[in-house]
C-alpha cells in the first residue's frame, strides 16, 4: 500500500484478511497502534515502550470483531505517545498529513487512523478516545467519528490510559458506515429511539472561536428546525473551568496508576508536551482526586437530569480549526485546555458523542457534535444518517 500521508507504522502491517462473509465484507480498515495484534508488539507511539514489551498473545476483541465481520486489516496507525495528547505530532515517528487541511496537524492521539481515513487509504479505522482522541482528529481531518458510551465497546487488548474515560472509537468518511460499524462493535445493540429534544449549551459554544460558531450556525439551525426548536442551557453550573480541572486530575491520577511504575523503571524518552503531562500526573494529590471525584458525581447527576431520553445536545467538536504544524508547544498547551473544556462534558459523564464534518473555516474542516444520554449511541448515529444531507448541504 502507498502510504503517502505517513499514517501507518513502519513496516506497514500486519495485514489480516477478513472473514469470507459478514456485514463488513470487502472493506479495509486500520487500527491505532495501541490495539494488540497477536504475534506483534504494540508500540503505543514510543520506541521505549516497544522495546520493553513482548509481542501480544492475542488480538484485541474490537479488531477481531471487525475481522470476523468480513473487513480486512491493512496495518496499524500512528498514535501520540501512550495516547497522551490531542495534537498528532509524534516526536519519534513524525506527523501524519492532514489531507483536508494543508500544513496543519491531524489531531491526536488517533492521528494515523483519522489521517488514513481522510486520505481514502482505508474505509474505516479504529481509534481510542479518553479526552478527545477520536473527536478532535475527526473535526480537524473532516471525517465522521464517534466516541461511544463508556463501556459499550470492550477495551480488552488495548493499552489503557485512564480506564474510567477510555473508549474505543472509529472513523469513516460517511455516516452510513459509521452506523453500520455500531452493529459490529457495540455491545447490546438496540433499535434507535426517536430524538425528541435539542439543547444548546451556551457555555460550551462560548469557548469556540467566533469563526467556528458562525460556520456551524447553519447546520445548527437546520438541526433545530428538525426538532421544532431548541433550548439554550447552561451545561456546567460550576463552570467548564472546574469541569476541566476535575477531568485533568482524574485522568492524570489514572494515567500514573497505569504507567507510573513503567515510567520510573524505564525512564523513557518522551517528546514535548507528553513529558510534561507525565510529570504533572506524578504530582496529583489525593485531595485533588477526592475533590474531582465528588465533582464528577455531581456532573453525572446533573447531566443525567438534563439528558433525559430522546434529548440531544449540540456543540462544536473543537473550538478552532486544526493548528498549523510546528505551532509552539506553549500555544498548543493553551489550545489543549480549551479543547478539554469541550470534550470533558461527555467524558466526565461517560456519554456518547458523534462528530459530523459539516463546515469549513478558511478551507479547513470543522466538526459539529451531538451528545446523547447513556447508551443512546444508536439514536445519535441514526440522527446523523438521517440529517447528513441537510446538515452538510447547509455548510
Amino acid at each position: 500500500m502507498d502510504d503517502a500521508v505517513g499514517a501507518f507504522c513502519r513496516p506497514i502491517g500486519p495485514e489480516l484478511p477478513g472473514a469470507d462473509k459478514g456485514p463488513l465484507k470487502g472493506l479495509r480498515f486500520a487500527a491505532k497502534d495501541l490495539f494488540d495484534i497477536e504475534g506483534h508488539v504494540t508500540g503505543c507511539g514510543n520506541p521505549d515502550w516497544a522495546r520493553t514489551h513482548e509481542p501480544a498473545t492475542r488480538t484485541a476483541p474490537a479488531v477481531r470483531a471487525c475481522l470476523d465481520a468480513g473487513a480486512s486489516l491493512v496495518g496499524k496507525t500512528h498514535t501520540d505517545e501512550l495516547a497522551y495528547s490531542v495534537n498528532g505530532e509524534n516526536a519519534h515517528y513524525g506527523t501524519p498529513v492532514n489531507v483536508n487541511a494543508e500544513g496543519r496537524i491531524p489531531g491526536g492521539s488517533s492521528s494515523g487512523s483519522a489521517a488514513a481515513t481522510a486520505a481514502g487509504l482505508v474505509d474505516f479505522a479504529l481509534g481510542s478516545d479518553t479526552g478527545g482522541s477520536v473527536r478532535i482528529p475527526a473535526s480537524y481531518c473532516g471525517v465522521w467519528g464517534i466516541r461511544p458510551t463508556h463501556g459499550r465497546v470492550g477495551l480488552d487488548g488495548a493499552m489503557p490510559l485512564a480506564p474510567s474515560f477510555d473508549v474505543v472509537g472509529w472513523f469513516t468518511r460517511d455516516p452510513v458506515l459509521l452506523a453500520r460499524l455500531a452493529r459490529v462493535l457495540l455491545t447490546g445493540w438496540r433499535l434507535p429511539m426517536p430524538a425528541a429534544r435539542l439543547i444548546v449549551p451556551r457555555d460550551a459554544w462560548a469557548i469556540a472561536d467566533p469563526a467556528v460558531r458562525n460556520a456551524l450556525r447553519p447546520a445548527q439551525d437546520r438541526l433545530a428546525a428538525h426538532f421544532g426548536g431548541s433550548s439554550s442551557v447552561l451545561v456546567a453550573p460550576e463552570g467548564l473551568d472546574a469541569w476541566f480541572f476535575a477531568f485533568r486530575h482524574l485522568q492524570g491520577r489514572e494515567v500514573w496508576q497505569c504507567h507510573g511504575s513503567w515510567v520510573e523503571a524505564t525512564q523513557p524518552q518522551f517528546g514535548p508536551g507528553v513529558q510534561e503531562r507525565f510529570a504533572f500526573a506524578a504530582t496529583i494529590t489525593d485531595g485533588q482526586v477526592d475533590a474531582a471525584t465528588k465533582l464528577r458525581e455531581r456532573v453525572r447527576t446533573h447531566l443525567g437530569s438534563m439528558m433525559t431520553k430522546g434529548t440531544v445536545m449540540v456543540l462544536p467538536t473543537a473550538p478552532f480549526i486544526a493548528p498549523r504544524r510546528g505551532t509552539p508547544a506553549d500555544q498548543l498547551d493553551g489550545m489543549r485546555t480549551r479543547i478539554l473544556k469541550l470534550t470533558c462534558i461527555a467524558g466526565l459523564a461517560g456519554l456518547p458523542q458523534v462528530s459530523l464534518p459539516v463546515a469549513t473555516v478558511d478551507g479547513c474542516p470543522v466538526g459539529l457534535s451531538l451528545i446523547g444520554g447513556p447508551s443512546e449511541d444508536e439514536k445519535l448515529l441514526q440522527l446523523a444518517v438521517d440529517l447528513a444531507p441537510e446538515l452538510v448541504a447547509s455548510a
